[in-house]
């Protein structure tokens, strides 16, 4: 049983791994959002390794990643589910170039989670638009 800070936290780290390649970028990132975002204000920040390893050792298992999103799926709020995807967004946009597997994970996040596409495509979007370059 994990929290909904958990599963945030879970969201934003198997994103990240998607790649098997967790940049500094992406856990940049991930400690921004939990430091600044308002969903996270009660969340002891001292805990983030800690979820971030628990995470990890989920992933190791056989049917690591299913169990990890079902972990998150059982355990966040309808409430947060779009937060969630724009948090795994966030992380993925991070690293400059959003791979295959970081795409496969979103749209398994978009199905498992039950974001409404237009609701999808507009997080996309912002996010898209946040983290343009010229």
């Amino acid at each position: 049983m994990i929290d909904h800070h958990e599963a945030l936290i879970y969201t934003m780290v198997l994103i990240s791994a998607a790649d098997q390649n967790m940049t500094d970028a992406e856990l940049h990132t991930i400690g921004e959002l939990v430091n600044h975002l308002p969903v996270f204000r009660d969340f002891d920040r001292g805990k983030l390794v800690r979820v971030a390893q628990d995470c990890a050792a989920v992933l190791d298992d056989e049917d690591g990643l299913d169990k990890a999103i079902e972990l998150i799926e059982s355990n966040l709020p309808a409430k947060l589910r779009e937060t969630a995807y724009a948090l795994a967004c966030d992380v993925a946009a991070a690293g400059g170039q959003v791979s295959q597997e970081e795409l496969r994970l979103l749209e398994m996040f978009r199905d498992r989670l039950e974001v409404d596409g237009l609701a999808a495509a507009a997080i996309e979007r912002g996010v898209r638009a946040r983290y343009m370059m010229l």
